[in-house]
């Protein structure tokens, strides 16, 4: 059984890398209960699903499919071995910081119960953008990143639920189709043969399945 080791909401700060101006990439652990539920649509609704939390680039980040955002510690140790640099929690800016649990072989369309209440569901992995490499500093990190794909897992609400940090982490139910975050980032940025495979699984947002689909090498 995994768990959280610790929730993380936003500090906002500059955010020179975009127009936005401000970003919420900066999440500092919290030492209390936090609520989470169903943010609504990305440009409209409450962005974040934890309630707390901040974001700022609305048309990139947050919404329904990216209500939560999840990075396992045990990556964030692998990292560290390769930048010879401390990693904290909460740097990449995820909400969750998990311990004990494959977040990146998570299969598309599962459920997490993280505490007694809440549950979520993996929808996809995080794509590195230009605020995330302005924060972290270091050079061609969007390729570095992307070429490990140990990109942590965005996760809709399915249930709502407060959680502390500490709560168990189990997986009630996982798709018999087996497209793991990992297989299916891969194939959003490089292996494009596996493009069909992903679009035939449950689970993908709507504007994921849209942009694969404009990916589908034309019939002549």
């Amino acid at each position: 059984m995994g768990r959280v080791i610790s929730i993380n909401l936003a500090v906002p700060e500059p955010n020179p890398a975009k127009d936005v101006g401000t970003t919420g990439i900066n999440k500092q652990p919290v030492d209390r209960l936090v609520e989470v539920r169903a943010p609504g649509p990305k440009t409209v609704g409450l962005q974040s699903g934890l309630i707390g939390d901040q974001i700022f680039d609305t048309v990139n980040h947050g919404g329904d499919d990216q209500a939560v955002y999840a990075y396992a510690r045990e990556d964030y140790d692998w990292w560290q071995a390769r930048l010879s640099r401390r990693l904290a929690n909460g740097l990449f800016g995820e909400n969750l910081t998990t311990e004990d649990v494959d977040v990146n072989g998570a299969v598309i369309g599962e459920r997490w119960r993280v505490g007694p209440k809440l549950v979520l569901q993996p929808t996809f992995g995080r794509i590195p953008c230009a605020t995330f490499q302005y924060k972290m500093g270091e050079p061609r990190w969007l390729k570095t990143f992307t070429r490990a794909n140990r990109t942590g897992a965005y996760l809709r609400v399915l249930e709502p639920g407060a959680i502390w940090s500490g709560d168990p982490i189990t997986v009630e139910d996982r798709p018999a189709h087996g497209v793991t975050i990992a297989r299916a980032f891969a194939a959003y940025m490089t292996a494009t043969d596996r493009i069909p495979e992903l679009l035939a699984i449950d689970g993908l947002p709507d504007s994921l399945r849209k942009v694969l689909e404009e990916r589908l090498p034309k019939r002549r």
